[in-house]
């Protein structure tokens, strides 16, 4: 059956900071496609995922290289519902840092078997790229990027400091070491900002800490079966959409060091006129984000089935 392409919608895919104990439990009580996929992922991993994702324990899901996975499998799950109630297809995929590997498994570029082991070993490449409480992560909000950039060069003093995700408007979060990142939070309240909040995560994401995990990621995604999109995917590093495979497994590696630029990606999809956007994927983060940047879009979460009927119809 030839799929209905909607040239005004868009479907977004969360990352790390969505996952939640729980995720998945009611839609799987009305689709049996969840725990189906949840399945598939228990199996390449080697552990019993949904067990995991229902029953934790916390510490142990929150852990990166068990995140990832978990986070990557419910969106897909999510899309694989979707699918089975609908024919019509958007004509973007967007995903927030791992969220991308949920975007290429939905446009049938990675297969979720490869999928699910590539996020593993970029789970652990990157946990274990810096020294646990070496590097920090913070919040900014209320200052413009191009303030934050100069407050992180004159807080680096020769370590790493760097904005890493441009979220939204006023909302910028900066990854580095541990005693820079301070250093710029300092700077950044003397300056105006409206508050500054040390995120809890020991991985300083999108950063040049990250090096080291992407000199090894690459030699590991050069062995993988990358398809070319059949949605269009715009990734995070450069706002752009690619149908290479060799293209799409740099920007997969450039995305480890490389900042988010999600306040862009929507703007990108303002030009495009695309007015409907889904969050496919465990909680709202997404869609909070999306209406700091641009009100005018209409927002769809798929959490529940009540949520997918409502879309849908």
């Amino acid at each position: 059956m030839v799929k209905q392409i909607e040239l005004n919608l868009a479907f977004v895919f969360p990352g790390q900071g969505s996952q939640s104990l729980g995720m998945l439990d009611l839609l799987a009580l009305e689709f049996p496609i969840v725990q189906e996929t949840v399945l598939e992922a228990s199996q390449a991993l080697g552990y019993d995922l949904w067990s995991l994702i229902q029953k934790g324990p916390l510490e142990v899901l929150n852990e990166t290289e068990k995140t990832q996975p978990a986070l990557l499998t419910a969106s897909v799950a999510m899309w694989r519902v979707f699918c089975s109630l609908s024919d019509q297809r958007p004509q973007f995929l967007a995903g927030h840092s791992l969220g991308e590997y949920s975007a290429l498994v939905c446009a049938n570029s990675l297969s979720l078997l490869d999928a699910v082991h590539l996020v593993k070993k970029r789970g652990e490449l990157m946990q274990h790229a810096v020294l646990e409480g070496e590097g920090a992560m913070a919040a900014i909000i209320g200052l413009e990027p191009e303030k934050i950039q100069e407050i992180c060069h004159e807080a680096a003093q020769g370590e790493v400091v760097s904005a890493a995700n441009y979220n939204a408007m006023g909302q910028t979060v900066i990854s580095g070491h541990k005693g820079a990142v301070l250093r710029a939070e300092e700077l950044a309240k003397n300056r105006g900002a409206i508050k500054v909040v040390v995120l809890p995560v020991s991985v300083p994401s999108h950063c040049a800490l990250m090096q080291p995990a992407a000199e090894k990621f690459e030699k590991i995604i050069s062995n993988v079966t990358i398809q070319s999109p059949q949605i269009s995917i715009i990734h995070n590093v450069d706002v752009k959409t690619h149908t290479a495979p060799q293209e799409i497994r740099e920007i997969l590696v450039k995305q480890l060091t490389a900042p988010v630029r999600w306040v862009d990606t929507i703007q990108r999809f303002k030009n495009d006129n695309i007015q409907h956007i889904v969050e496919c994927g465990p909680g709202k983060v997404l869609l909070g984000l999306i209406r700091r940047i641009d009100k005018s879009f209409q927002l769809y979460s798929l959490e529940s089935k009540e949520a997918f009927l409502l879309f849908i119809n």
